[in-house]
């Protein structure tokens, strides 16, 4: 009895020094980011006007479709945690799995627009980009850090929610035991709301 409470105890213990230390690294995370919203916040004041013509080089069309993609991952990898909860193993696996997807589908989209970017010159220390203003020179490559930081995130994200099918599908998550699960998950709501926050800042804002 006094054993099974000490396992108990300490398991809770775990669970919750998990929780405490995905947080931290979150909040490590807000502040990479937060630190390059400062960043591009002061350089838009500086160069307002060349932000602005620079922005209208960018498809509002892509940008809306890559947030809805991400908006619907966060769901489907939410309602994979309630699906374990209810001991549905198999409909979990499926909604994490719809998560990659969404997530692909994301990130080849972005590998579109890069390319187009690419084809046309605008890309960091190239000819035609050096032949801007600063403010566009500042603009682009503002965008090409940050967005391709945001997709580095999002294959590192891609690459926790994989582990956690392997846990789901070998039973090491299951209805009583999900804080990896929930762990993962918090993970990628985050990546969404860094996009979130990218998408007005180069997209939306003319």
């Amino acid at each position: 009895m006094t054993s099974k409470a000490v396992a108990g105890e300490h398991k809770h213990r775990d669970d919750v020094g998990s929780r405490m230390g995905l947080w931290l690294f979150l909040f490590s995370e807000l502040i990479l980011f937060g630190g390059m919203f400062i960043i591009y916040a002061v350089y838009r004041f500086m160069h307002a006007e060349e932000f602005r013509l620079a922005a209208a080089e960018l498809d509002p069309f892509i940008g809306t479709i890559n947030t809805m993609i991400l908006l619907t991952s966060s769901l489907t990898v939410a309602m994979s945690i309630t699906a374990i909860q209810q001991g549905k193993k198999y409909l979990s696996m499926a909604l994490a799995s719809t998560t990659l997807v969404l997530a692909v589908v994301f990130l080849v989209n972005k590998y579109f627009e890069w390319s187009h970017k690419i084809s046309i010159g605008i890309y960091p220390q190239s000819p035609e980009l050096m032949n801007k203003p600063q403010g566009e020179i500042l603009y682009f490559g503002l965008y090409y850090v940050m967005t391709g930081l945001h997709a580095i995130h999002v294959i590192i994200g891609m690459a926790v929610l994989g582990f956690m099918l392997v846990f789901i599908a070998k039973g090491s998550i299951n209805r009583g035991s999900f804080v990896k699960l929930e762990a993962g998950a918090l993970y990628w709501h985050l990546v969404d709301i860094i996009w979130i926050f990218l998408f007005p800042l180069f997209y939306l804002i003319h």
